[in-house]
C-alpha cells in the first residue's frame, strides 16, 4: 500500500513524527505567521478552491444532507480565512507554565503545557475541517495526519496544498500536516499507528465514531453526533420559544448543533404549535409528531406532517426534519432527554428560573442552554477561534474541542544533586 508519492503508510507516519519535533520547537510568532500566510493563500485562491470543490459536489446528490456540509462558497471560504486570523491571534497554549514551586529538598518543580504530538483526525465530507484542524494544530505546536472522506477528496487535496505552501514559506516541512489517500485501508492503518500517532479524533457520523472507538489502538477523543432537544416549558414566552426552535432547526440543519426534537408541555400545545408553523413551512420541515401533538398540527393544516414512530426519537436528522414530543412536566422532559440525548447540546425555554436551573443542573450534556438556540455550540461562537469538533465525552475535553485542549502536561524538575 503506497501513496501517490510512492511512500508506504508507515513511511508517511514516520515523516509526520519527525516533523512534529520541528513544529514543537517553533516560537509562537512564527506559528502565528504561518497561519496569516495561509489565510492570505486561501483568500487569493478562492476561485480555485471552489473549482476543486465543484468536482466533489458533482459526485454527490443535492438531496443528500451531506451536500451542504461539503459546499464551499465564497462566503464560507472568507470565513475560513477569518478563522485562521482569529486563531493566529489567540495565545499559544504550548509552553505555558501551569505550576511552579520549590520542594522542601530544594528541587524546583514546574508543570508546563506541551503539545500532544501527532494528532490523527478522521472526518467526513467537511473540507472546512481541513483548515480548522491545520490552524489549531499549527498554533498549538502539533503535527497532524488527516484522513478525510472520499466525498471531499478534491477539496481536501487542494486545501492541503495551500497549507504546504504556507509551511514552505517559512522553511518548515510539509509533513507537519499530512493528508492520507481516501482509501479505507488508510483509515485502518491510522487506527493502528500507535508508534507514530498520539491521539485520534473522529469527526462525523455516529457510525464513523463507533467504528473508530471499536477499532483504534490509540487513545480516542470522540467528537460525537448531536441529538439535540429543546424543551418548551409552560411558562415560556411562546413567541421567543418559536423563534428559538425555528432558528435551531432551519439555519443549518446538516450540522451537529441543529435541533432534532422539540419537547413541549401539553398545557401549551394549542397556543405554541401555531406559532412555529410559518417558519417551519417556509423550509418544508418534516415534523414527526406524537399522538398528542399530531392532531393540532393537522387542525392547522401543516403540510409536512407525519405520525412519529419510536425510531424518530433519539435520531440525528441532519436534514429539514424533526420530531415533536409532548410532555406533562419538566420531569418527563428530563427523563426523555436523558434517554435519547447524545450529550451534545440541550436547551430549555422557560420564564421559571428555578426550573431552568433544575434542567441545566440535571441534564448531562456538553452544553446546556436557557432561552437560547443550540446553534451556538461552536468553537468560533464561543470565542475559541475554531474547533476540531464538539466532544461529548468527559475525559480531557468536553464541548468545543479547540486550541487549549490540544496540549497535555509535562513535569520539569531542576535540582543540584538531590537524591531520594
Amino acid at each position: 500500500m503506497r501513496s501517490k508519492k510512492g511512500l508506504t503508510v508507515d513511511e508517511i507516519f514516520e515523516k509526520v513524527k519527525r516533523a512534529a519535533k520541528k513544529i514543537n520547537t517553533l516560537d509562537s510568532e512564527t506559528k502565528a505567521a504561518v497561519l496569516i500566510k495561509l489565510a492570505e493563500l486561501v483568500e487569493a485562491n478562492s476561485s480555485k478552491i471552489i473549482k476543486e470543490n465543484v468536482k466533489d459536489l458533482e459526485r454527490m446528490d443535492k438531496a443528500d444532507p451531506k451536500y451542504d456540509r461539503l459546499l464551499l462558497s465564497e462566503s464560507r471560504i472568507a470565513g475560513l480565512a477569518n478563522s485562521l486570523r482569529n486563531v493566529a491571534q489567540l495565545p499559544d497554549p504550548a509552553g505555558q507554565q501551569i505550576l511552579e514551586k520549590i520542594m522542601p529538598n530544594g528541587l524546583r518543580l514546574e508543570k508546563i503545557a506541551v503539545p500532544l504530538g501527532v494528532v490523527g483526525i478522521i472526518y467526513e465530507s467537511r473540507p472546512n475541517v481541513t483548515i480548522d484542524v491545520a490552524s489549531l494544530c499549527l498554533r498549538s505546536g502539533n503535527a497532524a495526519v488527516l484522513k478525510g472522506g472520499k466525498e471531499a477528496h478534491f477539496s481536501n487535496t487542494y486545501l492541503v496544498s495551500l497549507i504546504h505552501q504556507a509551511l514552505a514559506a517559512y522553511n518548515l516541512p510539509e509533513d507537519i500536516i499530512a493528508l492520507l489517500p481516501p482509501d479505507r485501508s488508510y483509515t485502518e492503518a491510522l487506527l493502528k499507528a500507535s508508534r507514530y500517532v498520539d491521539v485520534i479524533i473522529p469527526r462525523g457520523s455516529e457510525g464513523l465514531i463507533n467504528y473508530v472507538r471499536s477499532n483504534s489502538s490509540i487513545p480516542t477523543i470522540e467528537t460525537g453526533a448531536g441529538v439535540c432537544h429543546t424543551y418548551v416549558e409552560k411558562t415560556a414566552d411562546l413567541q421567543m420559544a418559536a423563534n428559538i426552535v425555528v432558528n435551531a432547526k432551519v439555519t443549518r440543519p446538516s450540522v451537529c448543533n441543529s435541533l432534532d426534537t422539540i419537547l413541549a408541555d401539553k398545557a401549551i400545545l394549542e397556543e405554541f404549535i401555531p406559532k412555529i408553523l410559518a417558519g417551519m413551512e417556509e423550509y418544508k420541515v418534516g415534523v414527526y409528531a406524537d399522538e398528542s401533538s399530531f392532531p393540532i398540527f393537522e387542525e392547522n393544516k401543516y403540510p409536512y406532517l407525519y405520525p412519529a414512530q419510536a425510531e424518530d426519537f433519539g435520531k440525528e436528522w441532519l436534514d429539514y426534519k424533526l420530531s415533536f414530543k409532548s410532555v406533562n412536566n419538566i420531569d418527563e422532559a428530563i427523563e426523555h432527554v436523558e434517554k435519547f440525548s447524545s450529550r451534545h447540546s440541550e436547551a430549555i425555554i422557560t420564564e421559571d428560573i428555578a426550573l431552568a436551573e433544575q434542567y441545566m443542573k440535571e441534564i448531562d450534556a456538553a452544553s446546556v442552554y436557557h432561552n437560547a438556540s443550540t446553534r451556538f455550540t461552536d468553537g468560533e461562537e464561543f470565542g475559541l477561534g475554531a474547533e476540531i469538533g464538539i466532544s461529548t465525552q468527559k475525559l480531557h475535553a468536553r464541548g468545543p474541542f479547540a486550541l487549549e485542549k490540544l496540549v497535555t502536561e509535562k513535569w520539569v524538575l531542576r535540582g543540584n544533586g538531590q537524591i531520594r
